[in-house]
């Protein structure tokens, strides 16, 4: 079991005083999350040798690991253009993570569509469909070069991606059938991915091997006001990602379930939602992840 921090909230600091910080905080594991100077959003990696080699200097000083990195590419774009920029970005990504020693690449389906838009309405070409076509495009590029070098890719669902739910994303991963494509948990999505908390993480068994923590509120509570979005019937997929405690996941279901279907992966904290008290979160999510792994796991 690995306890990782995803230090968006710390993405002020360098590298260097990055990795001097969380193990000031308590881990001896990064999640790299898309940051400006390394795994900047959609575009190529902002990595050259001095970079990368200054970085690998400070997590060997102060004993750190990258436990995931994140790259964030339009790999399931249906424009072919942007497609294939996202796999050439994700091609030397891979080049990255096998310079790091970081076996674990996480992300998302695409960010391409969602259910409620269209491509081209007047062909009736579905957004979601021509995403998920040109998803598994980059698979048949992608999955052989990972295999060859010895990786997993995680992938999660993520509202508003045109993969929303637990059960189509386990489906498809399941029907790639590589051990270098697995499953990502990301506990404040927990309200969209599906209505029964152990019930949907225990669908992940033998697929998962990556959980993202942090607390978030059920917009699917009968009141129907946990938040409110103007204009009225918006579709907006609002979550929030808090400290452990501040929302309404079931924190012993969620750790309880993880260590009922065997999980023992990467567990990361990924709280954004304070950052001007940055520090003290990420503190306080590693002590409380501990003590949950250390209630369920004996």
């Amino acid at each position: 079991m690995q306890i990782a921090l995803d230090p968006y909230m710390h993405r002020h600091l360098s590298l260097s005083e990055l990795c001097k910080a969380t193990k000031e905080m308590g881990y001896d594991h990064i999640e790299l999350s898309p940051r400006a100077d390394f795994l900047q959003w959609w575009t190529r990696p902002r990595v050259y040798p001095e970079r990368l080699n200054a970085f690998k200097k400070a997590l060997k000083d102060h004993e750190l690991t990258v436990s995931t990195l994140q790259p964030m590419y339009r790999w399931s774009s249906p424009f072919e253009d942007e497609r294939k920029m996202a796999i050439d970005n994700w091609k030397r990504t891979i080049e990255i993570a096998v310079e790091l020693d970081s076996p674990l690449l996480i992300s998302e389906f695409g960010r391409g569509g969602s259910p409620e838009r269209s491509l081209n309405d007047t062909l009736g070409i579905h957004s979601a469909e021509a995403c998920e076509h040109a998803f598994w495009r980059s698979m048949d590029e992608l999955v052989p070069i990972l295999e060859r070098e010895g990786l997993v890719l995680s992938i999660e669902p993520h509202p508003e991606d045109w993969v929303e739910t637990m059960e189509p994303a386990i489906d498809i991963i399941r029907t790639i059938n590589s051990t270098s494509v697995k499953a990502s948990y990301i506990a404040p999505h927990t309200f969209y991915y599906g209505d029964d908390l152990a019930e949907t993480i225990r669908m992940t068994q033998g697929e998962l091997v990556h959980a993202r923590v942090a607390d978030t509120f059920n917009h699917k509570a009968s009141s129907q006001l946990r938040y409110i979005v103007n204009p009225p019937g918006s579709t907006a997929r609002v979550h929030q990602h808090l400290d452990m405690g501040e929302g309404e996941i079931n924190w012993d279901t969620f750790f309880k379930t993880l260590s009922e279907i065997g999980f023992d992966g990467v567990l990361s904290s990924c709280v954004f939602a304070w950052e001007e008290r940055a520090e003290d979160s990420s503190r306080f999510m590693r002590d409380e992840i501990q003590t949950y792994v250390d209630k369920y796991w004996k």
